[in-house]
């Protein structure tokens, strides 16, 4: 469908005024955004320390002798971090492909009222897993469960199978067609229409899109760590109530570097399954 210009800019000029609206409820400032003055003393120490990253422990206070080196910590904290991001992402990829199958309108093709009705009751509860996010689940979860690795685990597990799910239907449903109508030409069945011609051809967009996922549940494992699990972002937060900011950028250092390694790691992936 090609879109008029005059309908592009009244589509632009809604985003527009919506935004304005949006300010004007907020009573949003410039000014606010300015730090008071021990703010920006505090942001000026918090950044100057990102030049000068901690190796070692930054307390002068004791240190047990059975206390691990600060970099094996750090290395502890990103590994514990992985663990759970993994354990999480590969439960939700698992769900969220069979999930996103029977959520798609083109793996229903052909069948009865009934089971497009068994469709969207199946989407609106994928809705209400990804309208909560993980970190009201991890609330949720852990006044019922306590601080365990299964309530890190569900609580990225849960809202993740719900976005897997959604956009994998979509890239299903929005896949290239012509080689499933080639195969209904020759008389294939809907499901073998589906299986030889949909998903092999909507599986490595699903790929990059799970590995993208995966980059996002490493960051929202390390947040979790501000809820007392063991990620990276546990001892992130203890060296930052401790005003201990060189420690600080050596947690997000590192945090960084997996990113990337994951970003780097993706993107061959991805460029073997184009290929």
């Amino acid at each position: 469908m090609r879109w008029h210009p005059t309908r592009r800019a009244r589509i632009l000029l809604g985003f527009v005024l919506a935004a304005g609206v949006a300010y004007w409820g907020l009573g949003l400032n410039l000014s606010g955004l300015l730090p008071k003055t021990g703010g920006l003393h505090l942001a000026g120490d918090f950044f100057s320390a990102a030049w000068h990253p901690a190796f070692g422990y930054e307390s002068t206070g004791f240190v047990p002798a059975e206390a691990p080196s600060f970099l094996l910590k750090v290395l502890h904290g990103l590994w514990q971090t992985l663990e759970f991001a993994i354990a999480a992402i590969s439960l939700a990829f698992a769900f969220g492909l069979v999930l996103g199958i029977l959520a798609a309108d083109c793996f229903w093709a052909e069948r009865g009222s009934g089971w497009q009705v068994f469709r969207w009751l199946l989407r609106i509860v994928l809705a209400a897993m990804r309208s909560v996010h993980e970190l009201l689940w991890a609330l949720i979860l852990l006044a019922a469960m306590g601080v365990n690795p299964a309530t890190a685990v569900l609580a990225i597990l849960i809202p993740y199978t719900g976005t897997l799910a959604k956009v994998f239907s979509e890239m299903l449903d929005e896949g290239d067609t012509r080689p499933a109508d080639a195969l209904k030409y020759l008389g294939a069945t809907p499901l073998r229409v589906f299986l030889f011609a949909r998903l092999p051809r909507s599986f490595p967009d699903i790929t990059a899109y799970a590995f993208y996922r995966f980059e996002c549940a490493v960051r929202s494992s390390a947040v979790l760590g501000f809820f007392g699990f063991p990620t990276v972002g546990l001892y992130l937060k203890q060296s930052f109530e401790n005003l201990h900011y060189r420690e600080v950028w050596s947690y997000l250092y590192g945090l960084i570097l997996v990113v990337i390694l994951l970003e780097f790691w993706s993107s061959l992936i991805r460029r073997r399954f184009v290929a």
